[in-house]
């Protein structure tokens, strides 16, 4: 298991590689994987990048611990969870989440809690970039709803 910040973009093969190597005695038999980008929009037109802050220490922590949380809920045999900080340009990669399971549907459910809890749980805080301007963004309702979701139901619901 991994659960990293980095600064500099990511290979996703080489996470990939990386994932399958310490999963190799599991023999899982599913692989998800997820890539998240910057838009080069948000609800009120155009932007020109993000800026994303975070709390060293801290933030790899939580990072780890949602990771520990996701291999016990959805019987993982390996996971990992990359997350890029600092002024990224529109379309560069931002986080890349990898799970591993025995069968596909833990796999996917778990990618998907990784990224809806990550956003209400983990600390890194995101401003928007239009021109010379930023502005930092609010927490979403619909991020809101999505992780209330895996605190209110059954796994496989």
């Amino acid at each position: 298991m991994f659960a990293r910040v980095a600064q500099e973009d990511f290979s996703q093969q080489a996470l990939y590689d990386e994932l399958c190597a310490h999963d190799q005695r599991s023999r899982a038999g599913a692989i998800v994987t997820f890539t998240g980008r910057v838009r080069d929009y948000n609800h009120a037109g155009a932007i020109d990048g993000i800026e994303l802050e975070y709390y060293p220490g801290m933030t790899e922590q939580a990072l780890a611990q949602l990771i520990d949380k996701a291999v016990k809920r959805f019987s993982l045999t390996n996971a990992g969870i990359v997350h890029r900080v600092g002024r990224l340009a529109n379309h560069e990669q931002i986080v890349w989440v990898g799970t591993c399971a025995a069968h596909r549907q833990d796999a996917f459910l778990a990618a998907s809690f990784l990224m809806d809890m990550l956003k209400q749980s983990v600390p890194i805080w995101k401003k928007e970039w239009v021109g010379e301007q930023a502005h930092w963004v609010a927490a979403k309702g619909s991020d809101d709803d999505a992780a209330m979701r895996w605190l209110t139901e059954d796994k496989d619901s």
